[in-house]
């Protein structure tokens, strides 16, 4: 699988990444339903063993039962592979109900950045970055003041930021490089392109992608019937682009994914995946599954590319008007 260099770090990491928020399981706000650790640690090992080299999760995923999977996964591993990078993220603190709140105090990310070690089972994690920003005075230049003492101490490696716009990640630069930026992005969430992207480029910051297939809508699985019935702790349920009436157009998009991809052997959602990866500014993307068979499913966006006639395809898709 192909690999690009991220940002400033010395690690050179592939094209996609195992991404865990959905292995964290039920019973916090933003999960996926119900889901098998053993089907997890399966996944994880599928994608490891066809080559994927980082794992991407977060602290707040499951309320650390995320990072616990991916620890027991790779233990469980052995000397397969080498042991692939790991991410994590911090800044979503949880209480005893499983209330949870940005905070970008220092003493909150010290706290939070030694359960991670401990869940993860590491003595340094590879890329830790701030989940969220937040909007209190001087709460982003304290938690990056926080994040560059751990990595000076070597508890953390690299470190970047989620979910920032380019005058936030400049608030940070100011105090320390940033290595990475992680956001939002797919066919469906555009918005980074105009300024978010030409700043990461010009600042040689690695962007990595999340919810490229957007969150499972655009993997060519998705149907109306499905959308209808997520178990109702699904956030995806909350999600007007699983609700009419943008469901039936984005299910048209599918269809024009879906046929892209059958001339190449390739899925919607490799297909989708791959228009992520078309960007120059983007180092990778991070791309979820709860079984080994979606790993499967995924997997050869890390080498495949569309060609300028087919980004050109998908393109006129936005041109044309809503059927009626």
């Amino acid at each position: 699988m192909q690999t690009k260099q991220l940002g400033n770090s010395d690690m050179h990491i592939t094209s996609i990444g195992f991404g865990a928020w959905a292995i964290g399981g039920s019973g916090w706000s933003f999960a996926w339903g119900a889901q098998d650790d053993s089907d997890s640690i399966a996944a994880i090992h599928r994608a490891l063993d066809l080559g994927v080299n980082w794992i991407d999760t977060a602290a707040v995923y499951g309320l650390g039962h995320s990072e616990e999977i991916v620890a027991r996964a790779l233990e469980g591993y052995g000397g397969r592979r080498a042991r692939p990078y790991v991410f994590t993220k911090c800044g979503q603190a949880w209480d005893d109900q499983g209330h949870i709140t940005r905070v970008l105090e220092a003493r909150s990310i010290r706290r939070e950045c030694e359960g991670s070690l401990r869940r993860l089972r590491v003595e340094a994690i590879d890329l830790y970055q701030i989940h969220w920003p937040t909007d209190g005075p001087g709460e982003i230049e304290e938690g990056w003041t926080a994040l560059a003492e751990l990595q000076r101490e070597g508890k953390v490696r690299w470190i970047g930021v989620s979910n920032f716009d380019a005058g936030q990640m400049e608030r940070a630069r100011r105090i320390a490089p940033i290595t990475s930026l992680q956001p939002p992005y797919s066919l469906l969430r555009r918005g980074i392109e105009a300024e978010i992207l030409p700043y990461c480029a010009a600042h040689g910051i690695g962007v990595i992608a999340y919810s490229p297939m957007l969150s499972g809508l655009l993997t060519g699985a998705m149907t109306r019937e499905r959308a209808r019935n997520l178990p109702p702790d699904d956030w995806r349920r909350r999600n007007p682009e699983f609700q009419e009436p943008r469901l039936t157009r984005n299910l048209e998009l599918v269809e024009r994914l879906r046929a892209i991809g059958a001339r190449h052997g390739v899925s919607p959602g490799e297909a989708a995946i791959a228009w992520t990866l078309r960007h120059p500014a983007v180092t990778a993307a991070i791309v979820g599954g709860r079984s080994a068979e979606q790993v499967e499913g995924v997997i050869a966006a890390g080498d495949f590319r569309l060609s300028e006639a087919e980004t050109a395809e998908l393109e006129s898709f936005f041109e044309a008007p809503a059927a009626r």
